[in-house]
């Protein structure tokens, strides 16, 4: 496992379409997963700790969100032949298991995150309502175990401020993650 950190918000970079299908049976679109304020796209995987280590918190905060006009889609790119536990029945059963409140979608053949210049699990592009880029930071200071309750919600606080002004903040700090799992690396 290589551990990884994001690049820096490139503030107003445009979202790069996508029609994936989803855990609900669904395909879904970029403009299908968009909400009223803003649209929080995030790269995760079944097997990867650091998303493990957030999946309540991540519940809790994209569902609060919903009531400030974000939503959100969660994009797995990682090759399932190399980590059997990023199979697609595998992604239905850890949707159902935690209740996700949002899409759950597979990008097969990489193509998304390689559009959005993914590198980690998890790794988050938040989008204001005219699909800018706003936010590329961390979840909160979990790792690879979960922080602390109390501890700041970078995410959260983040794009309840994109829902309410369409800018990210100025001060990110980057998110931290295990490699996106090429396809032949």
């Amino acid at each position: 496992m290589v551990s990884l950190t994001t690049p820096v918000c490139e503030f107003g970079w445009k979202a790069p379409e996508f029609s994936l299908p989803g855990t609900d049976g669904k395909q879904w679109t970029l403009r299908d997963a968009m909400g009223p304020n803003g649209l929080l796209v995030m790269f995760i995987c079944n097997h990867c700790p650091y998303v493990k280590a957030i999946r309540l918190r991540l519940v809790r905060d994209l569902t609060a969100l919903e009531q400030y006009g974000i939503h959100a889609i969660a994009v797995m790119s990682n090759d399932p032949a190399e980590y059997a536990e990023d199979s697609f029945d595998n992604m239905k059963n850890v949707a159902a298991e935690f209740g996700f409140p949002f899409p759950y979608v597979i990008d097969a053949t990489q193509q998304v995150a390689r559009a959005y210049g993914a590198v980690c699990t998890p790794d988050f592009f938040g989008f204001n309502r005219d699909f800018e880029l706003q936010y590329r930071g961390r979840f909160d200071a979990s790792r690879k175990d979960t922080a602390p309750e109390g501890v700041r919600r970078d995410l959260f606080e983040a794009m309840k401020e994109v829902a309410a002004t369409q800018r990210g903040p100025v001060e990110q700090i980057p998110g931290m993650g295990c490699s996106i799992k090429w396809k032949g690396e």
